[in-house]
């Protein structure tokens, strides 16, 4: 789950355009959020390498998460679809639940 993290979160840096379409309007400053978060996952990613870090690292892995989910609702309201089939943007939901279920589950 660590390296998933920590690859997700270079492709932040490397495919910052594929990312800053989907951050809501009503956010400042997308470019320092896509890298902030970028950052975070890295860090959480690293973090679940450890034993002494992994439980501090999930739980965080978990609040990141359920901030992501406002950028997953925040896409399914009619213009912010960004041409993605509404079934897809609804698919998205339930897998943020799955990757948050996935990080408690692992927690010690």
């Amino acid at each position: 789950m660590g390296g998933i993290y920590i690859l997700l979160g270079i492709a932040h840096f490397t495919h910052t355009g594929f990312y800053k379409p989907m951050m809501p309007k009503f956010l400042p400053s997308h470019l320092f959020l896509i890298y902030l978060s970028g950052i975070a996952e890295i860090l959480l990613g690293i973090g679940m390498l450890f034993p002494v870090s992994r439980n501090l690292a999930l739980i965080l892995t978990l609040l990141m998460l359920f901030l992501f989910l406002i950028l997953h609702i925040n896409m399914l309201f009619p213009g912010n679809h960004l041409g993605i089939p509404l079934w897809i943007l609804w698919l998205r939901i339930p897998l943020q639940f799955l990757l948050m279920y996935w990080a408690y589950v692992n927690l010690i």
